[in-house]
Formats: structure tokens, C-alpha cells, sequence
């Protein structure tokens, strides 16, 4: 019989909610956006370290699987679509073995009738996937061979458009950790983020004041008032208008900006690819704001503009990463990054004693200078 041990797969570690570079596990990850998945086409990805497949098929399906033939190790990815009994399946170029959208080996084609290897026992990785408000979200399991329904809830950022109004890319060439520690730092914004329409130097330093309290597996600002030198919220909205800023493990940021009238919501999702590469992407959605969609090009400028400079920044750390392994970490300023760490521990330890996650985040006021 065949030998269909898996090949090396980095999330097969003994470690069991964490790989060994530090990338939670039995988590649910930012995959691609749905527009990018085309009826019958497949792209390749890189996630977590290990290549995939993302697909769709003719009839609309989204899946997703290894993206390397157990065969040969050619790249799903680089084959095409077909029907195999009438069963969608995606077929390696290079011997024409395919494979259900389940992963399930379906036919192998220089096998003849007699032949005594059986096809269907030969499997690639798949992994489940979650389609929703125009993003596609996977989920990266501990255990290489998981089949089966994630007992971790999807992500659910609410009620949004079927897709977003528009999206940003970007790969920073960082660690996965020191990306996410920029998106949870409001200390930089006055020196990172001090464009004249956002936080210009000219506004001085306050003192800010936000409450934060836990939320499903990290931690959300409640709603208040936006900075008043926020000039953009007051443009679109008015002046009344609220804001709710969430954080959730293992790399979503949302801000969501809304008022009797009309709801805004910027999603950041960071997905990490290798060691020093993170894939960064930020959704955004609106309903009721005409005049946002009339800025729309703006806002874009504005977006890549953001994700440059956070990009520029956490390169430079880069450079310094082979010197210095810890931090300095501040209260109160810092206290997110300390819970991103905190609750980063919690879940390896949860998962490995198969109990639920306990949140270290309590309910408190933080204050900082910016």
C-alpha cells in the first residue's frame, strides 16, 4: 500500500493552540477576500507557515486544502478543475491525480483496474473555511488530520454589507507578534499617524482616558465619543456619533463608528505567512454615510497610507530582531500588548488541558499621554 504519511507540516508540533514560531492554533485566520475566489479558479496562500489552496467551484463552494500533491509535492494550485462522477475535484498537473474538495483522493489515473492501491485512501489537509459579508475566513487546527467542525465560534464582527466597500493589502515584512503589537498600540499615532487630516502635531498631547472590558477571546473599548481631533468622524457623521474599538484573538482589530443614521466598520485582520512575513488586510463596509462613497477615493489614499507607514515602522524593528529578544513594556500605555501575551499563553494552556478559555482581561480604565 501507499505510503501516505503526511509531509513535514510545521502545525503538527507536539505543541498543541501554538506552533513553535508563536502562531495560535485552533483558530480561525483571514484567508482571502471573496471577490478574489472566481467560480471554478484557485489561488495559492501561504498561512501560518504552509501552503493552501484556496478554491471555488463551478457551483460556487469554497474550499480549501493543502496546496502540495502527496504524490509528487507539485502545487494543487498550478492544476485546474473537473468533475470526476459528477463530483467537483481538483486535479495536480503533473499526474493527473485529483482530489475531492474534502481532501479525499478521487482518482489516479496510471492505476489500473486490478490495481490494488485504493484512491480514496490517500487524503490531502483540508481545512474548514467560513464565507461571510464578502471575506473568506480558515481555520488552522493543531492536529494536521482534523475533520471535523471547529469547536471555536466563527469571527462575527455584526450585522455588515455583502461585501465590502473596499480593501486594502499589504505584507509587512515583520513578525507576526510585533505587527499585531502596532495595531493594539495607540501610543504612535501622534509620531507614526500625525497626517494634518488625522493627528496633526499641532494638536498637542491630552491625556485619554478610555474604559476597556473583556469581550469572546480579547477585549473591546466601549462605546464613547471619537478623539476631538478626529476632524474625519465629524465631516461624515456629525457630531453625533459613537465609537466601539474590539480586539479578538488571534489577529482581528475592528473599529466600528456609528450614530442613528449610518454604521462604519474597519476590519484589520493580520495573517501571519512565515517568520518575518505578515499578511496584513483591512476591510471596510458602510451604510448610510453617501458621503463616504463620494470620499471613496480618498479614503483609500488615506488607508494605504496608514498600512505604509505602520509597514515602514515595524520593518525597522525587523532589523533589530536578532539582538534583542524582550521588551519594555509600560503601564498604562502598553497594557494591551501585555494582554495580547497574557491571552496568548491562556489559550495554548486551554487547549492543551481541553478547557475553556479563561479571558485575563478585566474590566479598567487605562490612561496615557498622546
Amino acid at each position: 500500500m501507499p505510503d501516505t504519511t503526511p509531509l513535514i507540516d510545521n502545525t503538527s508540533s507536539k505543541q498543541v493552540g501554538i506552533t513553535p514560531e508563536g502562531w495560535l492554533t485552533d483558530s480561525w485566520y483571514f484567508a482571502a477576500v471573496s471577490a478574489d475566489l472566481k467560480p471554478g479558479t484557485q489561488i495559492r496562500r501561504v498561512i501560518l507557515g504552509q501552503p493552501v489552496v484556496l478554491a471555488r467551484t463551478n457551483a460556487g463552494e469554497a474550499f480549501a486544502l493543502r496546496d502540495i500533491c502527496p504524490h509528487r509535492m507539485v502545487p494543487l494550485s498550478s492544476g485546474r478543475q473537473v468533475e470526476e462522477k459528477g463530483e467537483a475535484t481538483l486535479e495536480c498537473p503533473y499526474h493527473g491525480w485529483r482530489f475531492g474538495t474534502d481532501g479525499v483522493c478521487r482518482l489516479i489515473p496510471a492505476l489500473t483496474e486490478d490495481s490494488p492501491y485504493d484512491p480514496n485512501k490517500i487524503k490531502v489537509r483540508n481545512y474548514p473555511l467560513h464565507e461571510v459579508n464578502g471575506a473568506v475566513f480558515i481555520f488552522i487546527s493543531s492536529d494536521p488530520r482534523f475533520d471535523g467542525t471547529p469547536d471555536v465560534p466563527v469571527p462575527d464582527f455584526g450585522p455588515l454589507p455583502d461585501k465590502p466597500n473596499f480593501v486594502m493589502r499589504e505584507h509587512f515584512n515583520c513578525r507576526f507578534d510585533d505587527a499585531l503589537y502596532g495595531l493594539i498600540d495607540p501610543g504612535h499615532v501622534a509620531y507614526v499617524h500625525n497626517q494634518w487630516w488625522w493627528r496633526p502635531p499641532s494638536a498637542g498631547y491630552k491625556i485619554k482616558e478610555k474604559r476597556f472590558v473583556p469581550m469572546e477571546r480579547g477585549w473591546a473599548i466601549e462605546k464613547h465619543s471619537p478623539s476631538s481631533n478626529s476632524k474625519l468622524y465629524r465631516w461624515v457623521f456629525g457630531d453625533a456619533v459613537e465609537t466601539e474599538i474590539c480586539f479578538q484573538l488571534p489577529g482581528f482589530r475592528w473599529e466600528k463608528i456609528s450614530n442613528d443614521r449610518a454604521t462604519f466598520l474597519t476590519l484589520t485582520c493580520m495573517t501571519p505567512e512565515s517568520e518575518l512575513e505578515t499578511h496584513v488586510t483591512q476591510l471596510t463596509w458602510w451604510v448610510g454615510a453617501p458621503l463616504i462613497s463620494v470620499f471613496k477615493p480618498l479614503g483609500k489614499h488615506m488607508g494605504r497610507k496608514f498600512l505604509s507607514q505602520d509597514k515602514q515602522v515595524t520593518t525597522s524593528q525587523t532589523a533589530n530582531a536578532p539582538y534583542q529578544s524582550g521588551m519594555i513594556l509600560m503601564d498604562d500605555v502598553d497594557t494591551q500588548s501585555k494582554w495580547y501575551l497574557k491571552a496568548k499563553k491562556e489559550w495554548a494552556a486551554s487547549r492543551k488541558e481541553q478547557r475553556a478559555f479563561i479571558n485575563p482581561v478585566e474590566p479598567t480604565t487605562l490612561r496615557w499621554r498622546s
